[in-house]
């Protein structure tokens, strides 16, 4: 079955779109809302992009299969917002930069190898199958990470920083994997491999 091939393994695919996230959903007031971009930038300064900037960017669209650590996948989802390359562009790293930390509401974070987070399909996403983002999927911003296990997908996001030396973020530091590929069934961290993590 065609379904039963795009599936990682242990996953299945469940009625519906459940929703899952940690700790209460954001209010989102335009007028307060920025995207700072900082750490290790090219420039050595930070970079604070308005709601009207951000959504002033160019917009992309990506279809992909979507799956989370609790096992459930969702197939197809069409993913509109701002290419993760398109705030590279804008907002260069430094050239020694090999990983991010996106930074969300709350403090809430996940690392991400930059060979991820600049990956064609790696977007800001603001709509899903056309429609705005609802609050509890992650409206206003949402990373989406399709190849990875879907806690990298950040909710809510508020931040990037550039990072020269890898740190775990919310997740990885309660013991999931710190790269999450769901087609290795990287999970948890104690099945990482030398050098998939921070020391």
């Amino acid at each position: 079955m065609e379904e039963e091939r795009r599936l990682p393994p242990g996953q299945y695919i469940p009625r519906g779109r459940p929703v899952i996230h940690y700790g209460r959903v954001p209010s989102f007031r335009p007028e307060r809302w920025n995207l700072m971009v900082f750490g290790a930038t090219a420039s050595g300064t930070e970079t604070r992009l308005t709601w009207p900037e951000f959504s002033a960017l160019p917009r992309v669209t990506v279809v992909a299969d979507f799956h989370c650590v609790t096992r459930f996948s969702t197939l197809d989802n069409e993913w509109g917002g701002v290419a993760a390359t398109t705030l590279l562009e804008l907002v260069p790293p430094a050239p020694d930069v090999r990983h991010v930390m996106i930074w969300a509401e709350y403090g809430y974070s996940a690392n991400l190898r930059m060979s991820d987070f600049a990956a064609p399909q790696t977007l800001f996403a603001t709509e899903l199958d056309r429609e705005p983002l609802t609050p509890e999927r992650g409206h206003p911003v949402r990373l989406i990470v399709p190849h990875l296990y879907a806690w990298k997908s950040v909710k809510w996001v508020r931040g990037v920083e550039y990072l020269r030396e890898d740190r775990r973020g919310f997740w990885e530091e309660r013991g999931y994997h710190n790269i999450g590929d769901p087609w290795r069934e990287q999970r948890y961290s104690y099945q990482e491999d030398p050098g998939e993590g921070p020391p």
